[in-house]
């Protein structure tokens, strides 16, 4: 089975979900069952199939998440320097338009552009690995083509 790489704070972030699916929503929803059964035919009854629903996929996630920490590689990415590579910070500024912004790259379960996660897999982290301070990268996106220049590296 591959790896996956993961912060810590990814990896936690997984675990508080998958802790808070066990503990709180399965239940709930096992409840909710169990209540719209009480309320007689289950072919007509829209509370018992919308739980049933909800229980499948909580399942589902339960399931996923299980997996992808049991497979995950946490890497401290307090130890790390340098060029940039997983687990950076990094500041860049678009060249055409001056808008800057600040990412982590991350792996691709804590991904989440809206929060600057970036997910290595990404066409922009693919571009950035490897570089450094003061250097530009050109990466073609979904959008077109794009010009940046990384302002600062830095690892927490």
């Amino acid at each position: 089975m591959e790896k996956v790489p993961m912060t810590r704070n990814g990896h936690q972030a997984l675990d508080k979900e998958l802790a808070q699916l066990k503990s709180e929503e399965r239940p709930a929803v096992i409840r909710a069952i169990a209540e719209a059964r009480e309320h007689g035919d289950l072919s007509e009854n829209a509370e018992y199939h919308a739980a049933r629903e909800k229980q499948g996929f909580i399942e589902g996630r339960i399931k996923e998440l299980e997996g992808l920490l049991s497979r995950a590689e946490v890497i401290d990415t307090s130890k790390l320097s340098g060029s940039i590579k997983f687990g950076a910070i990094i500041a860049i500024v678009d060249e055409d338009t001056d808008e800057e912004k600040t990412y982590q790259i991350v792996g691709e379960p804590e991904a989440d552009i809206e929060r600057g996660l970036l997910n290595i897999r990404s066409p922009l982290a693919r571009a950035l690995i490897g570089k450094d301070e003061g250097d530009s990268v050109d990466v073609v996106t979904p959008g077109g083509q794009k010009s940046y220049e990384i302002l600062s590296i830095r690892y927490e």
